[in-house]
């Protein structure tokens, strides 16, 4: 299993993709809107991938609301926000929806065949964001680490891993580090109190977590990603984290500070991460694994394969289970 996660070109796997995927250094695909039309569709897709490496994770980012790559033949998931706002109504309810939430969001990808979404975000909503901004379960850390303790128990139901990010938080920043290169100008005990209080709650639950590509300035000048200050000193030995790794993505204007597609590459798994992502830019994922060429890359395949999909959905048994269609009725005035 190895360090990087690459995409695929579109609804169909190309000579070009199969080539890719039968690396031995590629150890994950993530999948976007670009490579579903239809769930037969989508299932013949991961069923070619699986035939070309069997022991790939296979993931995508289906948060709800803005970031929900499928859309189509699946439940249309509202914006975690909602979950803040139903606990400040009612908590217990709150609590119980963030669950169900987790759990039927994991259930509906894993039977398409996914591993694992990218989920929870665990960052703060403080209203000022451009990529997190609804995406945040609430600007109180502690109300999301209840949120996020709860959602992590659906999803694990489920028998889907969980993934934390953006760490150590993303969202005090304005910037969209998919376009810009964000700095937090905090310090590390105003950041210990607040953005990082989840990830220290939920540390010991989490099965993985993504660092933000946001420059902690006061603290290190290198982004999170690429800190060996926040993944190695922070996040593996203060705060006990024994999950898995994943770089955000290497494409991103956020990682452009690390130099060239090998180079980011190189410093984000020499900074702690257990696998780099690198999408939408197939060039650069050439790039690194040319040169890598015949060289393992070594990683740690047992870590990785806690990532892998802990139970597998039959679509019709789910659709029929009384859960489902409970936990359905549950998001409807929500939708909207």
């Amino acid at each position: 299993m190895g360090p990087l996660m690459i995409d695929v070109a579109g609804l169909a796997l190309t000579d070009v993709d199969r080539g890719r995927l039968r690396n031995p250094n590629v150890g994950g695909v993530i999948l976007f809107s670009r490579n579903y039309v239809s769930v037969p569709q989508l299932q013949d897709l991961i069923a070619d991938i699986r035939f070309q490496n069997d022991s790939l994770i296979l993931a995508v980012d289906q948060e709800g609301g803005r970031v929900q790559r499928i859309r189509q033949g699946v439940t249309q998931l509202p914006a975690l926000r909602h979950l803040g706002e139903a606990y400040d109504k009612e908590p217990e309810r709150g609590l119980i929806l963030a669950e169900d939430w987790g759990w039927l969001m994991a259930a509906e990808m894993l039977s398409l065949g996914f591993d694992i979404s990218f989920a929870p975000v665990l960052d703060l909503d403080y209203g000022q964001s451009e990529i997190i901004g609804d995406r945040a379960l609430h600007h109180d850390p502690e109300v999301v680490s209840a949120l996020g303790t709860a959602y992590i128990r659906g999803m694990h139901e489920a028998g889907m891993a969980a993934t934390g990010k953006h760490f150590p938080g993303h969202g005090w920043v304005v910037a969209d580090s998919h376009v810009a290169i964000p700095v937090d100008e905090r310090s590390e005990q105003e950041l210990s109190l607040q953005d990082l209080l989840p990830f220290r709650r939920l540390s010991a639950q989490l099965d993985a977590v993504m660092p933000a590509h946001v420059i902690y300035q006061g603290i290190d000048p290198a982004p999170a990603g690429f800190s060996t200050h926040w993944l190695q000193q922070v996040l593996r030995r203060d705060l006990g984290f024994e999950g898995v790794i994943f770089s955000d993505d290497l494409s991103m204007e956020g990682a452009t500070v690390a130099g060239s597609y090998l180079q980011r590459t190189k410093a984000a798994l020499g900074a702690g991460c257990d696998m780099a992502i690198l999408c939408n830019n197939p060039a650069g994922a050439d790039q690194v694994l040319a040169a890598w060429g015949d060289q393992i890359i070594e990683t740690n395949p047992q870590r990785l394969r806690g990532m892998l999909a802990r139970q597998h959905w039959d679509r019709s048994t789910l659709e029929q289970s009384s859960r489902y269609s409970v936990v359905k009725t549950s998001m409807e005035p929500f939708y909207g």
